[in-house]
C-alpha cells in the first residue's frame, strides 16, 4: 500500500514538474497558461472536430464562459480569429492567425525538447503508477472490503 502511495506522489510529481515548466514558458513567451492551452487544443483538435468555443470548453474542462473570456483576450491579443461557420452563418469557428501559429510552433519546440529531457522520467513514473496496486497475474487487486 505505501509503495502505491509513493508511485501515485512521484507521477503527480513529475507531472507537476513538466505543468510548471510549460506555464513559466508561456508566461516569457507573453501568453498566460491558460491561453496558451487553449491555442494548442485549437491547433490540435481531432480532424474532423469543429473549432468551436464549445468544443475548446470541454477539451480544456473549463466553463464556456471561462472559454470565451480567453478567446477574446487571444483574439485583442492578435493570436486567434472567429470566422463564420460555412451554411449556418451563426456558428461561430476558431483559428489560430499567422502570430498565434508563430508563438504556438516556438512554445511546442521549447516543450518537445523539455520532453526529452524530462520525459523518461515521467513515462517512468506513470508505468510504476499503473503497476502498483496489481496482484501476481496483473490484475488490479480489491481495495475493498467484502
Amino acid at each position: 500500500m505505501l509503495a502505491d502511495y509513493q508511485s501515485l506522489a512521484e507521477l503527480r510529481y513529475q507531472i507537476r514538474r513538466f505543468l510548471y515548466f510549460s506555464e513559466q514558458a508561456a508566461r516569457e513567451a507573453g501568453l498566460e497558461p491558460r491561453q496558451h492551452q487553449l491555442m494548442l487544443t485549437l491547433k490540435g483538435l481531432p480532424t474532423g472536430t469543429r473549432p468551436r468555443i464549445g468544443e475548446l470548453a470541454e477539451r480544456l474542462q473549463i466553463q464556456h464562459h471561462s472559454t470565451v473570456e480567453l478567446v477574446n483576450r487571444l483574439a485583442a491579443g492578435g493570436y486567434v480569429r472567429r470566422h463564420r461557420g460555412g451554411e449556418d452563418r451563426r456558428e461561430v469557428l476558431l483559428s489560430l492567425t499567422p502570430k498565434g501559429e508563430k508563438i504556438l510552433r516556438e512554445l511546442s519546440l521549447h516543450h518537445k525538447a523539455e520532453l526529452s529531457t524530462r520525459g523518461p522520467a515521467l513515462v517512468g513514473a506513470l508505468k510504476r503508477a499503473m503497476q502498483s496496486g496489481k496482484g501476481a497475474n496483473g490484475t488490479r487487486t480489491s481495495r475493498r472490503k467484502k
